[in-house]
């Protein structure tokens, strides 16, 4: 544990491989920093930087806003050592012209200003020191010595090296601010170039490539962006990498990645969490989620610790995300138009079809009835005749199903259809469908139970008769036969609205888990490997007769106490709105009723 320290400021940690460097960009930041070390053996083995790495690392810095005043270079102490001797030669040969010795404390007072705008605080210093010891060597009398008793020359020089220092102060503050405005200058323009070129981009791919470019030019450094696929595990998707700006499959720790994407907190180098990594990985946080990781290996990796970079870094990580999820919307805007006209091409091209199909297969099953009736049973050829007819007449009227199947699923997605509502008795629309169904539910008896206080429901009758037809033949397509179908109806209420829920109940093998929610859909069937015909249209336009009403259909496996499929319910709700005033209709004493649909086997 460390002690405490009651210095009256906070403390923070120097996360560099240097000390000395640590220390410098805190400082740098207006810190004052005092440093606490444990008792360790230092050893600095080869600690210098070639010229191209100290000029990379002086770009990054500078472009982060680090000023350079407490690095000036020796040579800028050599030229505020000119300047102070070029200055007192000026002064020497102004001196035999008259001129008072306290006016040429301002030649000295210039200089200062120049070294401290041109070269940086150090020299601004050094040369005020210089400048009141050249002035009292060579201009104040006794001249060439230090030994001034004048007390107003005393005084001079010590109000010259206070102005001095502080006009070097001053100025190296105003050269620092100027500098900064500069970089903040550079750095708004790099941002606004990689925003302009982003915005005009329409692919993932060219988003990588220009966030990559952009930020590995400013940071000197090499960039990589990891994106989820469909399994959310992120992955570096470059499909031609740049070696200069592209950080390679080996320098990245795809474990990392997925917890920053995961936890969308950065991690690695500059951050509390794996610090020692190479890398700083970012999430690429976006207003509606994390659309990927960008990974960054700086050239001078502690630059990655001073928060003025670390800020700038995430500003370019929002932008390559809000960028990312723009196309990202607008891939699925593509895809829901490319879908949308597909489908409208399909349903003109199904529509087209039906009706080329339907005044045929009309006219043959006009044809195989008539001949039905006028084949007269003799002899065995006779009888196999009578059947092929038969069949013909089946065949014919399931394929005149499917046609008026394809015609209502064209129409009712067109809009072609208008529903005419009319106040209806729901139990007369299910007989109405159980009549046209005859043939289909042969050998299956169907119970209806709608009790007699249930209200007249709103509804387009040839519609609800087709919903019902279509549940009946789903039934009797799955169950055995001779098992029953069950057809209940009870008011309900949900809160302030008041709804008919109306159910078909059959004893077959249920539906598929998992199947339940996609049973609706066009062109989706129970079973997809199955003889049973159909083509997966009859479900689907139940539910857009169903939406069309303002109501929902859905289907469920019915369980016994032991948890096993006995069958499959299908239900759906219609609005139940206040009917007109009618006159009171006489009581039935049945709310159960059966009907046995004889078998003709």
């Amino acid at each position: 544990m460390y002690p405490d320290i009651p210095v009256g400021g906070t403390s923070c940690y120097l996360r560099n491989d240097c000390l000395a460097t640590g220390m410098l960009l805190a400082a740098e930041e207006g810190k004052d920093v005092l440093v606490v070390l444990a008792e360790i053996d230092v050893t600095l083995v080869g600690a210098s930087l070639t010229q191209e790495e100290r000029g990379a690392r002086q770009g990054v810095l500078n472009f982060a806003g680090a000023s350079d005043e407490a690095r000036s270079p020796p040579n800028a102490y050599l030229y505020a050592l000119a300047i102070g001797a070029a200055i007192t030669v000026l002064a020497s040969g102004l001196s035999h012209f008259q001129i008072a010795v306290t006016n040429l404390v301002m030649l000295y007072l210039l200089g200062v200003i120049f070294a401290a705008v041109r070269l940086g605080r150090g020299p601004g210093a050094m040369l005020s020191f210089l400048s009141v010891a050249a002035f009292d060597f060579f201009f104040v009398p006794p001249q060439l010595s230090f030994s001034g008793s004048d007390t107003q020359y005393l005084l001079t020089s010590v109000v010259m090296l206070m102005t001095s220092l502080t006009i070097s102060h001053l100025t190296s503050n105003l050269r620092r601010q100027a500098h900064i405005a500069s970089l903040r200058e550079r750095r708004t323009g790099a941002m606004y170039a990689m925003t302009r070129e982003l915005g005009a981009a329409l692919m993932t791919q060219q988003i990588i490539e220009i966030g990559s470019r952009h930020v590995g030019e400013v940071f000197q450094a090499k960039i990589a962006i990891l994106l989820p696929d469909s399994a959310e595990k992120v992955r570096q998707k470059v499909d031609e990498p740049n070696p200069q700006v592209t950080l390679d499959a080996a320098s990245l720790d795809l474990d990392i990645a997925q917890w920053v994407y995961d936890q969308q907190k950065p991690a690695g180098r500059g951050t509390d969490t794996l610090a020692a990594t190479e890398a700083l990985y970012l999430p690429l946080k976006a207003p509606m989620r994390t659309r990927g990781v960008l990974a960054i290996v700086a050239g001078w990796p502690a630059e990655l610790a001073v928060p003025e970079q670390q800020r700038m870094i995430d500003t370019f990580a929002a932008q390559i995300a809000l960028a990312l999820e723009r196309v990202h919307y607008v891939e699925i805007a593509q895809d829901a138009l490319v879908s949308m006209e597909s489908e409208r091409l399909r349903n003109s091209l199904l529509s087209a079809i039906s009706h080329d199909l339907r005044t045929p297969l009309t006219s043959i099953v006009g044809f195989a009835s008539v001949l039905s009736e006028r084949q007269q049973p003799t002899n065995d050829a006779s009888d196999s005749t009578q059947e092929l007819i038969s069949a013909i007449h089946e065949e014919a009227l399931r394929m005149s199903g499917l046609v008026t199947n394809l015609l209502d699923m064209a129409r009712l997605e067109a809009g072609a259809i208008r529903l005419n509502r009319q106040w209806s008795m729901l139990e007369e629309v299910v007989g109405a469908a159980l009549a046209v169904c005859r043939r289909t539910l042969d050998g299956h008896p169907v119970k209806v139970r709608v009790p007699p206080e249930l209200p007249l429901v709103q509804l387009d009758a040839v519609l609800m008769e087709r919903l019902f037809a279509n549940l009946f033949e789903n039934a009797a397509k799955y169950t055995p036969r001779g098992t029953a179908l069950v057809i209940d109806a009870v008011v309900e209420r949900d809160a302030d609205q008041k709804f008919v829920r109306v159910c078909v109940e059959d004893n077959g093998p249920g539906v598929p888990s998992g199947m339940e929610p996609r049973l609706f859909d066009k062109f989706t069937r129970g079973e997809k490997e199955s003889a049973k015909p159909g083509i997966g249209l009859g479900l689907a336009i139940c539910r857009a007769i169903v939406e069309a009403h303002g109501g929902k259909i859905g289907v469920e496996n019915r369980v016994d106490g032991e948890g096993h499929v006995i069958g499959a319910r299908f239900c759906f709700t219609l609005p139940a709105n206040q009917p007109p005033p009618v006159e009171a209709l006489p009581d039935e004493d049945t709310e159960t009723r059966t009907i046995a649909i004889p078998d003709r086997t």
